[in-house]
């Protein structure tokens, strides 16, 4: 198992993170008991990933627990780094959601005793609250890193410049800032690259990716003739969103092509390629069987060939939003490397005509 260091910061963590939303949850996602919870983290952690990811938001809380009984036992809490999130409504009063001080104490409070352990690794606020001020939301996450309960902070799902402002709240103050932030990222969804990759660059966030396989539409299994009978999508799940199918199956044809000449999994193939993009740390797997995680974590060994990946980013190549077309017509002598990550391909072709 490879690891990589999480953003600027001196930790380290393995390219696959553990996810865990099934983990007493519902048919719809998956459900996990606690028999299955336990075998599965003790596959991953044999397998030598190193970080957990779950929530307080999932399944109201049950995710947490379960994590906290398997991790009780056999030394499992000291192989194993723990993140998980706030920010969704816990409750039904007016204060069981967003991200005030209160809430985000509260909740830190609610998810240690939930996880049975003294400290949070990795805090992540789950989405943006537009509705308490930045500067609440960054002082209450630095007070939760100096009191020991929380070592590192994170972010997720927000836009560039929700970033910018919450990083350059923590400045002013001289508070801890976000080290990662964990988005969704993959062959078929690669908006993050026109603001939330760059700013990870320049910024020094490490990159954690959740739903690597766009809720298993990148595994292969569905196809332009016919899917699975079960599974996500198949129950209307609706993350990602599919705005153009056709498109999607082109990436699904060309993922299925590289499988079968390989002789692995289509799922192996998109984890590979996501593993394999500028500024990414880790990807989140997850499943709702042990077969699936055995397959995926084959993933971090795949290493794909130029002609491979050149092929991936070809059939899944997004079209330029302004002001970046712009840039590639006019500014093309004068990209900066991060720059280049991104505009690089369009500049070549632009060059072509």
């Amino acid at each position: 198992m490879e690891y990589r260091y999480l953003g600027r910061s001196g930790l380290k963590v393995s390219v696959l993170t553990m996810g865990t939303m099934t983990f007493g949850g519902s048919e719809r996602v998956g459900h996990t008991d606690q028999a299955d919870a336990n075998r599965q983290i003790d596959l991953c952690l044999d397998a030598g990933i190193n970080l957990l990811d779950t929530a307080n938001v999932y399944n109201a809380g049950v995710s947490e627990e379960m994590i906290g009984v398997a991790l009780r036992e056999n030394g499992r809490r000291e192989r194993a780094l723990v993140a998980t999130k706030v920010r969704f409504n816990m409750g039904d009063g007016p204060n069981e959601g967003g991200l005030s001080r209160h809430h985000i104490i509260a909740q830190a409070e609610a998810s240690l005793r939930r996880l049975k352990t003294d400290v949070i690794d990795l805090y992540q606020v789950h989405e943006w609250d537009g509705q308490t001020p930045v500067d609440e939301t960054m002082a209450a996450l630095d007070t939760l890193v100096q009191h020991g309960k929380v070592r590192y902070i994170g972010c997720s799902n927000y836009s560039g410049w929700h970033i910018m402002k919450a990083l350059q709240a923590a400045d002013k103050r001289q508070a801890e800032r976000f080290v990662s932030q964990q988005i969704h990222y993959t062959l078929h969804s690669r908006e993050a690259e026109y603001e939330l990759v760059p700013i990870s660059q320049d910024q020094g966030l490490g990159m954690l990716i959740w739903s690597p396989l766009a809720g298993g539409l990148l595994s292969g299994k569905y196809r332009r003739d016919g899917g699975p009978q079960s599974g996500r999508h198949v129950g209307g799940f609706r993350e990602p969103p599919v705005y153009d199918w056709d498109k999607l199956y082109d990436i699904v044809d060309v993922i299925v092509a590289i499988a079968d000449a390989r002789g692995v999994s289509g799922a192996q193939v998109a984890l590979a390629w996501t593993l394999g993009r500028p500024g990414v740390t880790s990807v989140i797997i997850g499943g709702r069987s042990q077969a699936q995680f055995e397959d995926n974590l084959a993933a971090a060994d795949l290493k794909l060939s130029a002609e491979e990946r050149a092929r991936l980013d070809a059939v899944s190549q997004p079209p330029l939003i302004y002001p970046y077309w712009h840039q590639t017509f006019t500014a093309n002598d004068r990209l900066g490397p991060v720059d280049a990550d991104l505009l690089a391909p369009y500049v070549e072709e632009f060059k072509r005509g």
